[in-house]
Order: structure tokens, then C-alpha cells, then sequence
């Protein structure tokens, strides 16, 4: 597939202005993108609300209406998400090792910019600005591909990240919005070689899969989260309610809530009517196994498919497991390598959970809520990788550089 006229000057362009960024002051940048945020605050509500009123109208689920939508104070954390990111080392230019030939040259290991970073979501225009602050902090220019739910509130997004790259002096064309709903155009970004250095997908299981089916430059995978809790035999179940409560109700529609419970039989019938109760009356539908059902009659039989789906919504699965050995098979089964977390007083059961978990994340006694960029002190993220090559579990700048080895001499040529 040939790439657009329209596209491949727009992928040139940030080509052409990620060669400008290593050695700016892409801080300034920043701090210019938190003000003009406050002070266009207005202006992206609004066209954030025409965005929300078409999704509301088009049927979609209020947990995907809340992923879409922003407030003033969604708009504030990311300004100070953008002040956060500011003050964080700069990732370039870092030594990350060294040694001399024997002939005699030196060789040093450095961090240095992926060039132009493109990034295909959904939904989130938040993911607007955490992608394009990272990806700009970290020298490279960023093109941005988000969903057509959200085209004017990218648009209003992207307009004041371009005009904080305007008044600082740098390119505006460090920031690419692909306006368009035309979904042909995300297939040439993925197999636009020469002109994107790297593409991170963040969305729903089909819009990563068509991403890592689909293209020839080079993808880090963010993962679906299909995260677990385990409530152990003897927990502390008023921690375990606790924590079950708010990874699936806090924020039900993101990839690090909680999918599916799995509770040790020794705890089923202390913990779950009480807890089915609490979850019941916060909205949530409860799908369960037969233990489960004995115990809470209002919940659904779940399905096999119930146990392997992300729900982003407020859907629970429950399950009544004998062990914690059935509790990791159930996980090793059915779950996405993304977040899971077990509730325990056991130092046993704790240790051998994060020891065979395959999680990007893995919390014990500890909500999966906490597996976010900005949580982990990161300042903003751009997606979480489920996989093990490059980066894995919630990417900020670190994960957002390559490297290079510059070789210093004083005149050697091999023999």
C-alpha cells in the first residue's frame, strides 16, 4: 500500500521537525502546553461536548461516554501531567555504558530519539497530550491517530500543542493530527516505512490486533487487561472489599480495572454476599460461577466467555476457586499478562504469586489501579506493553528512546 500524498507530507514534515527537537528546550514547550490548556480550557470542553453528545446519541455505553469525555478537572491533570514531565530528566544523552577497544577508539553506549513516534487510539483525547508531551520530551515528533468519536476534541488538543511549539520557537509540525475518520489512513501510517520510525496502538483487543496484523514499521504492543483478584484463604477481607470495590468500579471502563475475582473457597461465604451486595447497589452486574451463584442468587452463570473478556464496563465475573494453584491456572488461562493482584496474609502465597504470575504488573494486598504512568511517578504514560521486547508495563520516557553507540578515536583502522 502506497501512502497518501496528504499523509506522506504530513509524516515528512514531522520527519523534518523531529530533527530540531533533540537539542531544544522541549521543557519550555511543556510548560507552555500547561498554560494553554488552562487557557483554552473552554474551548475544548466544548468541542469535547459535541464529541460526547454523538456518542451519547449513537448509543454508546456511559463507561465508554466517561473514557470520551472531559471535565475541567481531567483537563488539569493533564496540564500538570505536562508540568510533571517537565521536570523530569531529560532522556537523551544518557551514558548507558562505555568501554575501550583494544585498538584503542572508545566506545560509548547513549540514548537518542526513535525520530517520528505515531500512536493509533481510541476514544481517551487525554492520550492526546500524555503521547505528545512524552513523545516530544523524548526528541522525537509524534503524529497522532485517535478514533472518530473523539476528532474534536483531538483537534482542539492538537491546536494548542501546536501553538506552544509556535511560541516557544520550535516546529509546529512536532505534532501531527491525522484529521480524519477515514480508517484506510491508519493501514498507510503502520506501513509508512522511512517515514515513522514506531507505532504504539492503545485501545480495545480489535484495534491492537489490526495494528500488530497490519504493519511493517515497528509496533510496541499495548495489551487488553483482562486483570484478576485473588482473595486468598485468610485475607483480610474488609482489604479485599476494599480493593475489589475500586479496581472495578473507580474507572470501569480502563484497561487496568478489575475483570475477574477469583475467591479462595475458605473466604466465599464470609466474603461474597456482603461484597456482591456493596457491588450490586454501585451498578455493577455480577456473572458467577455455581459457588458463586449458591451464595449471591441475584448473579448471572457465567460463561467461558465471561472468564476471558475484557468488560470495560461494569461487569464483574466471580469465581469460587479450592486453591491458590487453581487460582494461578485460572489466571495462566484467561489473563492478558497486563495487571493482576492477589489479597493475602500469606508471605507464602504472596511470594508465589509474584513469582509465577506473567503480568507486566503484579500487586499484592494493592489495588490494579495503580498500574498507570502517572501512578508510577512517570508523569504521564504513553500506553502499557503487555509484551516483553523494548518495554513492558506502563511506558514513559525511558521506554521512548533508543540508542546509539558513538565510536571516538584518534586515527585507528582495524587489521
Amino acid at each position: 500500500m502506497t501512502v497518501t500524498l496528504t499523509l506522506r507530507s504530513q509524516l515528512t514534515a514531522a520527519r523534518a521537525a523531529s530533527r530540531a527537537l533533540p537539542g531544544a528546550d522541549r521543557d519550555a514547550w511543556l510548560r507552555a502546553v500547561a498554560a494553554g490548556l488552562r487557557r483554552d480550557a473552554e474551548a475544548v470542553l466544548a468541542a469535547n461536548a459535541e464529541d460526547v453528545r454523538a456518542a451519547r446519541e449513537a448509543g454508546t455505553p456511559e463507561p465508554q461516554v466517561d473514557r470520551l469525555a472531559l471535565t475541567t478537572a481531567r483537563i488539569e491533570a493533564m496540564a500538570r501531567a505536562c508540568e510533571e514531565i517537565a521536570e523530569l530528566p531529560d532522556p537523551l544523552g544518557r551514558v548507558l555504558g562505555g568501554w575501550r577497544l583494544a585498538a584503542g577508539p572508545r566506545v560509548t553506549k547513549v540514548t537518542v530519539p526513535f525520530g517520528v513516534i505515531a500512536m493509533v487510539y481510541e476514544s481517551r483525547p487525554n492520550v492526546t497530550v500524555d503521547a505528545a508531551a512524552l513523545a516530544v520530551k523524548a526528541g522525537s515528533a509524534a503524529v497522532l491517530r485517535g478514533s472518530a468519536s473523539a476528532l474534536r476534541s483531538n483537534r482542539a488538543l492538537v491546536a494548542c500543542l501546536r501553538r506552544a511549539l509556535a511560541a516557544v520557537g520550535l516546529p509546529e509540525d512536532a505534532v501531527q493530527l491525522v484529521d480524519s475518520a477515514d480508517r484506510s489512513l491508519v493501514t498507510e501510517l503502520l506501513r509508512a516505512n522511512g517515514l515513522v520510525d514506531l507505532v504504539i496502538p492503545r485501545g480495545g483487543a480489535g484495534l491492537i490486533r489490526h495494528v500488530v496484523e497490519n504493519a511493517t514499521v515497528p509496533v510496541i504492543e499495548t495489551g487488553v487487561g483482562n486483570c484478576h483478584v485473588y482473595v486468598d484463604a485468610g485475607a483480610d477481607l474488609e482489604m479485599a472489599r476494599r480493593i475489589v470495590v475500586n479496581g472495578k468500579t473507580q474507572r470501569p471502563g480502563v484497561c487496568n480495572a478489575v475483570e475477574t475475582l477469583l475467591v479462595h473457597e475458605a473466604e466465599a461465604a464470609a466474603l461474597l454476599p456482603g461484597l456482591a451486595a456493596e457491588l450490586e447497589a454501585a451498578g455493577v452486574e455480577l456473572r458467577g460461577c455455581e459457588r458463586t451463584r449458591e451464595l449471591v442468587p441475584s448473579a448471572r452463570p457465567a460463561t467461558e466467555a465471561d472468564w476471558e473478556t475484557e468488560f470495560l464496563d461494569l461487569v464483574l465475573a466471580v469465581r469460587v476457586v479450592p486453591s491458590i494453584d487453581a487460582a494461578l491456572e485460572h489466571i495462566a488461562t484467561y489473563g492478558t499478562r497486563h495487571s493482576e493482584a492477589i489479597v493475602t496474609r500469606s508471605l507464602e502465597s504472596a511470594e508465589r504469586f509474584r513469582r509465577e504470575v506473567d503480568a507486566a504488573a503484579v500487586f499484592v494486598n494493592a489495588s490494579t489501579r495503580f498500574n498507570d504512568g502517572y501512578e508510577f511517578g512517570f508523569g504521564a504514560e504513553i500506553g502499557i506493553s503487555t509484551q516483553k521486547l523494548h518495554a513492558r508495563g506502563p511506558m514513559g520516557l525511558a521506554e521512548l528512546v533508543t540508542y546509539k553507540y558513538v565510536v571516538e578515536g584518534s586515527g585507528e583502522v582495524r587489521r
